[in-house]
């Protein structure tokens, strides 16, 4: 089983910048989206063979996810808590026979950290939520989660320390994830490999410099480690200011 996850940072214009040829080559099992910035009506993506989950955002043009997936899931809720809503469209969680899959869009503690205090509070209701789910399945969350969680993430650590992304309440939060018996699939395949980046800056020549930071990861929990196959990041892949990242199941 294939799956691969994107912020497409506003799907109407990554389509114009070739995700459609991008998603037709990979052809994953679950293609999971974040910050599509868009409503309902907005845009028509006809994807043969595939069920599509959108949750949007009541803003406009703001945040957003969707899940395209070849198998359709046993049930699909949006947000997380009794309510099945969440204004901002950042959580869509799709159940399959053999695990719970979570696509996540993080909030952004901003540059000034005004939003960290909410952000902290969402970290913990998120940690409560999957591990609730871990119980009963397991669980595979995957996403743009908006913190490089070591020194190893980012390109430039010592001048970031303390910055939205990599502050050590936010770094924290993902070891605190990560202590519940989760396990980070990309660092389980490369645990010292450096320089693998998932978002640059549109600031001249950030990316071609590879200047980056790993914010996008996927999940799992520790009962399917016999089952990670692959984990990669596409970095050639252009269209938004992250890239893809791909995790592959046995």
């Amino acid at each position: 089983m294939k799956l691969v996850s994107w912020n497409v940072n506003g799907i109407r214009a990554c389509v114009k910048k070739g995700f459609l040829d991008y998603f037709q080559q990979v052809d994953a099992d679950i293609f999971c989206l974040q910050e599509t910035k868009l409503q309902a009506g907005q845009i028509e993506l006809l994807l043969e063979g595939y069920e599509q989950y959108w949750n949007y955002a009541e803003k406009k043009g703001y945040s957003g996810t969707a899940v395209f997936t070849k198998q359709k899931p046993i049930s699909v809720k949006y947000g997380v808590g009794d309510a099945n809503e969440e204004a901002e469209g950042r959580i869509l969680t799709l159940e399959f026979d053999q695990f719970y899959l979570v696509n996540v869009y993080t909030p952004n503690a901003k540059r000034d950290l005004t939003r960290l205090p909410y952000r902290l509070e969402w970290e913990d209701e998120l940690r409560s939520y999957l591990k609730k789910l871990d119980q009963v399945k397991p669980v595979i969350m995957c996403g743009d989660l908006n913190v490089a969680h070591e020194e190893i993430d980012l390109k430039n650590a010592k001048p970031n320390k303390g910055n939205s992304g990599f502050t050590i309440e936010e770094r924290g939060k993902m070891t605190a994830l990560l202590d519940e018996g989760f396990i980070d699939t990309f660092r389980y395949f490369y645990p010292e490999q450096e320089g693998a980046y998932t978002w640059w800056s549109y600031m001249s020549k950030v990316r071609e410099r590879n200047i980056g930071w790993r914010i996008d990861y996927f999940i799992a929990s520790k009962r399917l480690e016999d089952r990670l196959k692959h984990a990669t990041i596409h970095p050639q892949v252009l269209g938004s200011d992250h890239c893809p990242i791909l995790l592959e199941l046995q």
